[in-house]
């Protein structure tokens, strides 16, 4: 009998965030095919509670990030890959690849090696020479990211595009939650629910315009609701006062409901500067949701606007302002054909279809 292959995912820190669901998703789906196991971070209690019992877990960093400076994670990491027999090892993050970087060349046994490049900044040239020349692979989320890379001629022959994927078994349409949650945020059934799903991150994911669009255009039955770590912050709190719209943002912080919470929304809204392919906004169409949204990274891709969804360019808080009214005007007719054609959209982002692509190339190397 053919031994089974064996692949580690490495992911680092101790939060939660898109590229931490697709490791725990992707994880799930490659256990169906391989001997996989995950080397995290031991204060990673997202993680941990998701996959404890399914795939073996190895620790090597405790997730803090003054614990970065120190050795130890860098010790653990090695003896995990040195002792594991591994066929085939995946960087989830830059940061996860940084781990590997000081001893990868002395391993007595080097697994193929697969970096995750999830945007299209291009690396400098030192990175990419002394870190990305490691990989044998480089997986990208979208072909505009992969096209960005092309056109720098980074790595061009190493570039697989693997799109990342939604849980379509979590996300559907469907209004089962929608009065519930309202009732516990205080909306009332007649106001216009604009929901944004991304953690805290103005300088990435744009809320600051996010905030100063809806300010130029929300009616007075709108509510908008800041869904992601810190969204509940001081900070967060502080933007929305300064513009002006202290009591019309819900700030609803970290929530592992998401889906539900989507059921409560009228609409989706998304201001990211930086994106891979954002599973965020894919989410929300599979939910049945009208969306709106900046066309960062990959997201032009498979959102066209005024037919499944409304799209502004990034940085455009008129445009962004535009769109939201465009989507809040719809008929109730008019937005279920939006939404309907948004939900075929997301099915072809399934996680099913982005595991059977990972099996694909990790059997490739394995050749």
């Amino acid at each position: 009998m053919r031994k089974k292959i064996r692949v580690l995912e490495i992911i680092d820190g101790d939060g939660w965030c898109g590229t931490k669901e697709q490791t725990y998703l992707v994880s799930l789906q490659l256990s169906r095919y391989f001997d996989v196991e995950m080397a995290l971070a031991s204060g990673n209690r997202h993680l941990i509670s998701r996959l404890e019992g399914k795939i073996p877990l190895r620790f090597f960093q405790k997730g803090h990030k003054s614990e970065k400076r120190r050795l130890y994670p860098y010790r653990n990491l090695y003896k995990i890959i040195a002792e594991g027999n591994y066929d085939v090892v995946v960087t989830n993050s830059s940061s996860a690849f940084n781990f590997i970087l000081p001893f990868w060349r002395f391993l007595r046994k080097r697994p193929k090696l697969v970096a995750m490049r999830r945007s299209g900044f291009i690396p400098s040239f030192f990175s990419a020479k002394l870190k990305y020349n490691l990989a044998d692979a480089i997986v990208v989320v979208s072909k505009d990211v992969a096209k960005a890379l092309r056109e720098k001629n980074f790595f061009p022959d190493r570039l697989h595009v693997i799109e990342s994927g939604i849980d379509l078994s979590r996300f559907y349409p469907s209004d089962e939650y929608r009065l519930a949650v309202r009732e516990v945020f205080g909306i009332s059934e007649d106001e216009k629910l604009f929901v944004n799903v991304a953690n805290w991150l103005p300088y990435r994911k744009g809320q600051d315009i996010l905030l100063k669009a809806f300010s130029k255009v929300a009616g007075q039955n709108w509510k908008l609701m800041l869904v992601g770590h810190n969204t509940d912050s001081e900070d967060a709190k502080r933007m929305v006062k300064d513009f002006g719209l202290e009591g019309k943002v819900v700030h609803a912080g970290f929530r592992t409901d998401v889906e539900k919470i989507l059921q409560a929304a009228d609409f989706f809204v998304l201001s990211s500067r930086s994106e891979g392919i954002a599973g965020a906004l894919l989410q929300a169409m599979a939910s049945g949701k009208v969306v709106i949204s900046t066309l960062a990274g990959g997201i032009g891709e498979y959102l066209k606007d005024g037919v499944n969804g409304f799209a502004s360019p990034i940085e455009d808080v008129d445009g962004l302002a535009g769109a939201m009214k465009r989507a809040a005007v719809l008929g109730r007719k008019e937005y279920e054909v939006i939404a309907n054609r948004a939900v075929e959209t997301a099915k072809k982002y399934s996680i099913e279809e982005t595991g059977k692509k990972w099996k694909d190339l990790i059997e490739s190397l394995c050749r």
